[in-house]
């Protein structure tokens, strides 16, 4: 890159070299003593002042030309649209469960707001919300955000995962989707290896809905199952009681490796006084029954007493710096060098806008996006001129090397092989991998189609292979159309790739709006195919999708390269976890 090309070439250092490789062969060489187990030698400060490589990738030149202006005004028409839809939304999600609920909660309950509590716990408002538009728009109502705020933001340095209810939104009642959100919050902290804090303030499941909410594998009771495998993995969790903790949820914190608990607003019970009342007669208080000095003096629940939610969260962030986790300081100071250095694209991230397809048919050159998304619009091309409709290579976005899958038309024979080689090749050489999707928008290939065209779906089963298969993170960036089994190819949501964010323009279904065809049968009548082209149209859109969590979130195109940027932050910070070769039983609480 740019910033690189004065700097002195520095030679590999042969002491360290010899040193490490002579380490590596003494280890396996020597017998284990009797009741000893091996650990892998630490050469983590040695490595800590290593420099990436440098490098001079290409720089891709691609200014918008006059023959694409059309093209590219009527996505910007679309996308001002779609970014209007956004804004409407993200007001009405952080209006909460309305005024009358706030002014109860922070009035009468004499609580915070959530995103007040998250402001006092994170080190700064940075940090990467997910599914924000979760719970809007779906069968039984608006749930604002689910009922719960989920992300990922930094305590005293280290990024963790937040899990913290909305109080305002049905007295942070759980309904199906909030438990979908939480449980995917999890997914995100042992995917990542990441410390995980609980922001309890919950009246419980929402009865009406029980069916959907208590049987199943992946529904309420999965969230404890998940406490108990992420304390074995050695992933910490801290939960800050500072509302109700009702019923079911009162294991989140009983279930944590420490509680902290708030005074007068904090209560842990499974059935309220109105449940003992109506049982046993008896009268009693919310604190006499479950209050935090009962649970830090007698039950020993809660590890911490805080008087006030203040206090609460200097408890929770001072348990976070007790951790076994750290950065290596010449890291950390390298990463943020690193990112101040970091070379901008050489056009604005605004000209995002006008790229963003409006239609499959409104698809310029992918690589105009890419060139706006790198660091220095520098990119270095793999097979560029094999399997052309699918753009592989290597680029660098804030100083994190990755490698990028992007789609510039359908998956054919030649470019599955393409992709399948090059992610095999990423993940051969740990670099993280990009997927920018936007696919073809017929649906799967039918059966009589798939006679004439076996070697391309064999060559589109070998790439899902690989990318299944793939031990290296993955980021895919829904930029266009997210259709049939080419979107698996491309680390679709059932490829469980690390984060998946969409573009408000994105459109995600079997076929595309306007394709129905493709899934009637020949002699289908018209009216069922406008029918089903609107249904699609209806269900296709990226607020659909995020509503019903599909996805980590809706992303706008030009902040696309800052959402980058804190995905690869906070996945690199795995590598830092000390001891995780050690297996561990699950904490056993009082």
């Amino acid at each position: 890159m740019n910033g690189e090309k004065n700097e002195p070439h520095n030679k590999p250092n042969s002491f360290h070299t010899a040193f490490e490789f002579h380490t590596s062969k003494l280890l396996s060489l020597c017998p284990l003593q009797h009741g000893h187990q091996r650990r892998p030698f630490s050469v983590r400060s040695v490595a800590a002042k290593r420099k990436a490589l440098r490098s001079s990738f290409p720089v891709l030149e691609l200014p918008l030309l006059p023959i694409q202006r059309h093209v590219y005004e009527a996505n910007l028409r679309n996308s001002r649209a779609c970014q209007n839809k956004y804004i409407e939304l993200q007001e009405k999600v952080r209006r909460g469960g309305g005024e009358n609920a706030v002014i109860r909660h922070t009035q009468r309950n004499r609580k915070l707001l959530v995103r007040d509590r998250l402001r006092f716990l994170l080190d700064d408002d940075d940090f990467l919300e997910l599914s924000p538009f979760a719970g809007m728009g779906l069968p039984y109502g608006d749930i604002p955000s689910a009922g719960c705020l989920t992300g990922v933001g930094r305590i005293n340095g280290l990024w963790c995962v937040f899990i913290a209810n909305d109080a305002t939104v049905k007295g942070g009642t759980a309904y199906p989707i909030t438990v979908k959100k939480q449980l995917r919050a999890q997914e995100v902290a042992i995917q990542n290896r990441l410390p995980c804090v609980y922001l309890v303030d919950s009246g419980g499941a929402f009865l009406p809905l029980q069916s959907e909410i208590f049987p199943d594998k992946n529904q309420g009771g999965r969230t404890f199952y998940n406490e108990a495998i992420m304390s074995a993995m050695k992933i910490p969790q801290v939960a800050l009681v500072c509302g109700s903790c009702t019923a079911g949820g009162a294991y989140i914190p009983t279930m944590a490796e420490e509680a902290v608990m708030v005074h007068r607003i904090g209560t842990i019970f499974l059935g309220g006084p109105p449940l003992v009342k109506a049982a046993t007669g008896e009268e009693v208080t919310p604190e006499d029954l479950g209050g935090a000095r009962l649970h830090a003096e007698v039950s020993g629940c809660v590890d911490h007493l805080a008087w006030e939610e203040k206090e609460a969260f200097d408890h929770t962030r001072n348990i976070i710096s007790t951790l076994n986790l750290h950065l290596p300081e010449e890291e950390e100071e390298e990463d943020t060098a690193k990112r101040k250095a970091a070379e901008q694209p050489l056009h604005s991230p605004e000209e995002l806008l006008g790229l963003a397809p409006r239609s499959y048919s409104h698809t310029l050159d992918v690589k105009m996006i890419v060139s706006r998304l790198t660091d220095g619009s520098r990119f270095q091309e793999f097979k560029g001129r094999y399997g052309t409709t699918l753009v592989t290579g290597f680029a660098k976005i804030h100083g994190h090397l990755v490698g990028i899958v992007a789609n510039n038309g359908a998956l054919t024979y030649e470019a599955a092989l393409k992709g399948s080689h090059f992610v095999q090749l990423c993940d051969q050489r740990d670099v993280p991998l990009l997927f920018l999707q936007n696919t073809a928008p017929a649906a799967a290939l039918t059966l009589s189609a798939a006679e004439t065209n076996s070697n391309r779906l064999k060559a589109q089963g070998s790439m899902m292979s690989a990318v299944a298969c793939a031990s290296v993170p993955k980021i895919t960036v829904v930029i266009g159309g997210c259709h049939g089994g080419d979107s698996y190819a491309m680390c679709g949501r059932a490829f469980d790739p690390n984060f998946l964010f969409l573009w408000p323009n994105a459109r995600v279904s079997l076929a595309a709006p306007g394709h129905a065809d493709s899934l009637l049968p020949a002699d289908a009548k018209q009216e069922e195919e406008k029918k089903l082209n609107e249904k699609l149209e209806e269900e296709s859109s990226a607020f659909f999708s995020s509503g019903r969590m599909w996805d980590d979130g809706v992303i706008l195109p030009q902040e696309t390269r800052k959402v980058l940027r804190d995905a690869l932050d906070i996945i690199k910070q795995q590598r830092h976890q000390l001891s995780t070769e050690k297996k561990q039983s699950v904490l056993l609480r009082m």
